[in-house]
């Protein structure tokens, strides 16, 4: 592989698509929230079911929409699940301007916009697959990566600019306008997209639900992968809760210096991520995944020890670049490992499982861990969640396996 090489038109639509719907969600970030406080005066625990139980069953709404994408082409069901995404955001600043705002919509429209971020997630995997040929899927995913963490240092200090000046649901808007631009980016990639193998599915069966659960707990490989991320995702979340009532209650840091402590080291995953492809090149994908998966799993516990002041603000941006540069090596590894070691029939069914997988764990274990912060406080249940970071290395994949051989799908070439 070239250093800077082009991956060609089609994907340079698909990656503009993402880098615009991805800022347009850091624009809107903690806008569901103040709507909730400053619009409908929800308390705490309001508040907390909006995070959690909207993830939670918008995960278990997609949950049959993995196997329905499986046998779809995958580039109308991106569109859709864009402008899905645009409606359901849009019904909000229209009930807003009508006074008719409720808590319950803010839900139904997180649980639908997190079912539609699923499917999407799992069909544009799919859809990277049959667009590049296997040598380029870890540029193209070390560039989402990229965009990612770009886009994540951005994105906030900009969505709280707009939300000083206009208020939270204009953010709401232009998250909205970004899926719809997301979607027209999408359909310009244009070209033609083989066509699934079983073309006309069958009738669905409850039994076809769980496809991508038994793929993915099957295989020697991704079955350690798909346990390590999710409890890693689900631990490193669950305490950012009660690391924001550590440092804006007890500690007493400023609301703007803890923003600056989370962005600022967003630095680390853009480095990271242009890092991961020639430290691949050099010392093999499985060492790669395997060293990144271990030391992003030693930075968390250094929260428990976290003080006021300047000292204290440098603790908690060394501890999170770290953790980002590490997480910011492995992810682009592993998105490219886990497409590579899955059939291509397979795709969908098996990142669709995965994410519903980590989400509803992170939903779980964000609850658990906000009882065990009432009753151990926020420092110790901070500590604990580190501790067992720690022990996530032990369910890496120890032994490299060549992935599947399968017949070569027509490719897309510049």
């Amino acid at each position: 592989m070239r250093s800077g090489h082009r991956l060609g038109r089609r994907f340079g639509w698909l990656w503009g698509a993402y880098a615009t719907s991805a800022l347009g969600t850091w624009l809107a970030f903690g806008a569901f929230p103040l709507i909730a406080i400053g619009a409908l005066h929800a308390g705490p625990a309001e508040v907390a079911t909006l995070a959690s139980v909207g993830a939670a069953v918008g995960a278990a709404v997609a949950v049959p929409l993995g196997p329905w994408v499986e046998f779809r082409r995958k580039r109308p069901v991106l569109i859709t699940m864009d402008l899905v995404r645009f409606a359901a955001l849009l019904t909000i600043p229209a009930a807003f301007a009508l006074g008719v705002l409720t808590f319950l919509q803010l839900l139904l429209v997180s649980v639908v916009v997190a079912a539609a971020d699923i499917t999407f997630r799992a069909a544009s995997g799919a859809y990277l697959k049959t667009l590049l040929s296997a040598e380029d899927l870890l540029v193209a995913n070390a560039r989402f990566e990229s965009t990612a963490w770009t886009t994540t240092i951005i994105g906030p200090p900009l969505g709280g600019a707009a939300i000083g000046l206009l208020g939270p649901v204009a953010t709401v808007v232009a998250d909205a306008v970004s899926y719809l631009l997301s979607a027209l980016g999408i359909r310009a990639t244009g070209g033609h997209e083989p066509r699934p193998e079983r073309w006309e599915a069958p009738r669905m069966r409850a039994g076809d639900l769980l496809d991508g659960w038994r793929y993915i707990l099957a295989d020697a490989t991704l079955r350690p992968l798909f346990f390590n991320t999710a409890l890693f995702n689900a631990l490193v979340m669950a305490a950012q809760p009660l690391l924001a009532v550590l440092m804006l209650s007890q500690l007493g840091f400023a609301p703007w210096q803890y923003g600056l402590a989370f962005a600022a080291p967003s630095i680390g995953g853009l480095l990271g991520s242009r890092l991961a492809r020639p430290l691949v090149t050099r010392f093999g994908q499985h060492q790669v995944l395997i060293v990144a998966g271990r030391l992003r799993a030693i930075w968390p516990v250094g929260l428990a020890f976290l003080g006021p002041g300047t000292g204290g603000l440098l603790l908690v941006v060394g501890v999170e670049l770290g953790l980002i540069f590490c997480c910011g090596v492995f992810n682009p590894v592993y998105a490219t490992y886990r497409l590579e070691r899955t059939a291509t029939d397979r795709v969908t069914r098996t990142l669709s499982a995965w994410a519903v997988t980590t989400k509803a764990t992170t939903a779980l274990l964000t609850a658990v861990w906000g009882v065990l912060g009432s009753l151990l406080g926020p420092r110790t249940a901070i500590g604990l969640a580190g501790v067992l970071l720690l022990a996530t290395p032990l369910l890496l994949p120890r032994q490299d396996h060549m992935p599947q051989h399968e017949p070569e799908l027509p490719r897309s070439h510049t």
